[in-house]
């Protein structure tokens, strides 16, 4: 899987981004505590031709990331040889997550590219800010062989 570096949002700590780099949980989660709001999305391309533009419309929208309210931070992610891609984002609730999700330029990527695949995605709450675990799991339920039921030993899910 390929992975963008952590793309750290305004209610996130300068401690996050180096955790995330090297893929280790090294107490950042103590710093930022209280209910977070994970999302992972997957979507699944019906032809090799659209990833260059979905990727590269992800990546503009990732530019904003540090203008977010609410965003802790995220990383896109890609497996261009089965045609999918996806982002996995840290909120700090589901009204941030909302309102991210109306962006106008988050719209006219969802317009653009909805009919030309299929999305999955799933959402987390989790009660501290661990790093290694939420791309752990995130991971797991992205490379889960059934498609339809999370990973075993995710968080609970919900919407």
């Amino acid at each position: 899987m390929l992975r963008s570096r952590w793309r750290q949002g305004p209610a996130g700590d300068s401690l996050g981004d180096r955790a995330a780099v090297n893929g280790v949980d090294s107490g950042m989660h103590s710093r930022r505590s209280g209910p977070l709001i994970v999302s992972v999305t997957d979507f699944t391309s019906d032809a090799c031709r659209d990833l260059p533009g979905i990727t590269s419309r992800g990546f503009a929208l990732r530019r904003r990331w540090p203008h977010l309210d609410g965003a802790v931070g995220m990383w896109l992610w890609a497996l261009p040889w089965a045609r999918r891609c996806g982002s996995v984002s840290v909120w700090t609730g589901r009204r941030a997550l909302a309102e991210f999700v109306r962006l106008p330029e988050h719209v006219a990527i969802m317009d653009e590219y909805r009919e030309r695949g299929t999305i999955r995605s799933v959402i987390w709450e989790y009660q501290r800010f661990d790093v290694a675990r939420i791309r752990r799991d995130a991971e797991a339920w992205l490379m889960s062989d059934d498609r339809s039921l999370a990973a075993r030993g995710t968080p609970r899910q919900s919407g």
